[in-house]
């Protein structure tokens, strides 16, 4: 028989391999019992089950044969563990019970003793198909913010996330938060030898927290890099699970942080007064920061409150004068469509922790705290090679550090996870209110990147001076701070998360020809 004719008659053959190379059916198929079997394909588990043919009840009281399939294709990605006991071999794994929800189920078989050394190492094939590159029987910190997604957060870790931290092998502490800024004490304190992940069971808010409570730590920037932030969607605004995750589903989270690839991520210090934080998502002022502070009134409306808030100031045209000044690092979209393609396909570049910086630039990481900041604090001179500008037409400001703010708004198309640049988005106070709406429609559409009136530059700081008003609105990371100047400086893969895959966000980005399909 040639390998042709061999892989047209075994189902359970990989195509991707031939000859030599592909393995033996004895090393890729488990035959469990006299009627069923376990074969490692190409990209699932294949469990063949006659079992599986049964009666339905519903089909003439069951008198009549279903025509339920023998075989069951579980995708690896799915696979949460598998376990040899005394007797049999049982696998867990994530069931899709609809769209957007995984359920824990099983598969269980009798082994023969005699067979245990090969069931072994059946399994251990396994799990390295299903984990690859990230690490299994994490350990997690779990936050629970007991206010989050209208008091549903509690009821959502126990019914969606718990059973599949637990059936994964995950080692879970659960600590529930008590007040606004516990978040930032619990990571300030925590064991950072004793944790892999810090999730929370929150909207953007806790994350904030923990990154600021890390970046307190007196061996911060080792902290950053040893513990995952990551974030069960809990809350109103769950922009980072979008990012990292793909879903705002909790169970569908679950999975993605179980199987979720460490990825170093950029972080911002923030400098203003005399206070230094740090920010992982986005700053703004004007007219998206008004849309998302000046609605918490109407937060029970989720994230149309937004559009709402949006579409509001949008009728009165309102500018918000200030003095800014910005270090481009890459100036015009065709250079940023260059950069985005270069960095997103090479994954050497998303390993870099603060080393080469792109075009040139360099950092100096301390030991312990946090990176020295190497272009000084709001309260220091401006550097020599920035300018600062007035820009009395500013109608939107918004710097991002990750693509999606909230589901269909990818604001930022040409973020990456780790190449030591902000997005800055700057769009002029003025321009008519047909092509203000327009704008907010593109973002949904995929167009706004390419709109000649949005002005997108990838930079790694700038300082903003807020004039001719009193009082306003500054969203640090969908967190209203005082409103007064201040300066932000980007640090190379400070920070750490936990991604589907490894080196760029799950959203559209952009390319020589236009927007990317999402990875």
């Amino acid at each position: 028989m040639t390998s042709g004719d061999e892989i047209a008659s075994n189902p359970f053959a990989d195509p991707s391999t031939g000859g030599s190379q592909r393995e033996s059916a004895e090393e890729s198929t488990l035959i469990v019992g006299r009627n069923a079997s376990l074969t490692l394909g190409t990209d699932s588990l294949i469990v063949l089950d006659e079992g599986f043919t049964r009666r339905e009840t519903t089909n003439c009281c069951g008198l009549i044969p279903s025509s339920t399939k023998t075989t069951r294709a579980i995708p690896f990605c799915n696979v949460l563990w598998a376990a040899l006991s005394d007797y049999d071999i049982t696998i867990h794994y994530a069931h899709p019970t609809s769209k957007n929800v995984v359920r824990v189920a099983f598969v269980e078989y009798l082994v023969d003793k005699t067979e245990r050394p090969a069931v072994s190492a059946w399994i251990s094939k396994l799990l390295d198909r299903a984990y690859g590159d990230s690490q299994r029987n994490k350990r997690i910190k779990v936050l629970i913010n007991p206010f989050g997604g209208k008091g549903s957060a509690q009821k959502w870790y126990t019914r969606d996330i718990e059973p599949i931290f637990a059936a994964a092998g995950c080692m879970v502490d659960v600590e529930r938060t008590q007040f606004q800024g516990h978040a930032v004490e619990i990571a300030e304190n925590l064991d950072a030898d004793a944790y892999d992940v810090i999730a929370s069971c929150s909207g953007d808010g806790l994350p904030h927290e923990v990154f600021n409570g890390l970046g307190r730590k007196s061996n911060a920037t080792n902290a950053l890099s040893k513990v995952a932030v990551v974030q069960l969607p809990c809350g109103s605004g769950n922009a980072m699970s979008w990012n990292l995750n793909g879903t705002d589903s909790t169970s569908m989270a679950a999975l993605c942080i179980v199987k979720g690839i460490r990825t170093p991520l950029d972080l911002i210090s923030i400098t203003q007064g005399d206070r230094r934080t740090l920010s992982f998502l986005s700053q703004s002022i004007g007219i998206v920061a008004e849309s998302d502070l000046g609605t918490d009134h109407i937060r029970w409306m989720g994230s149309a409150r937004f559009t709402y808030g949006f579409l509001v100031r949008l009728l009165r045209k309102t500018v918000y004068p200030c003095d800014l000044a910005v270090k481009v690092e890459v100036e015009s979209k065709a250079q940023i469509r260059e950069h985005y393609q270069k960095q997103s396909t090479n994954r050497r570049c998303s390993d870099q922790r603060g080393g080469p910086k792109p075009d040139g630039l360099s950092g100096s990481y301390e030991e312990n705290g946090l990176p020295t900041l190497r272009y000084g604090s709001i309260n220091d001179e401006l550097p020599s090679d920035w300018k600062l500008m007035p820009y009395d037409k500013l109608g939107n400001f918004y710097a991002g550090n990750m693509a999606y703010m909230a589901p269909d708004t990818n604001f930022f198309p040409a973020t990456l996870p780790n190449d030591g640049c902000l997005d800055l988005v700057t769009i002029d106070g003025d321009i008519s209110r047909t092509a203000a709406i327009q704008t907010l429609l593109a973002v949904e559409k995929g167009t706004f990147f390419d709109m000649p009136h949005v002005r997108y530059r990838k930079i790694s700081g700038y300082r903003i001076i807020p004039k001719g008003q009193k009082d306003g609105y500054i969203s640090i990371d969908g967190e209203r701070v005082p409103f007064e100047p201040f300066q932000a400086e980007v640090h190379r893969g400070l920070g750490t998360v936990l991604s589907k895959s490894g080196h760029i966000y799950e959203a559209k980005g952009v390319t020589s020809g236009g927007y990317s399909d999402t990875p």
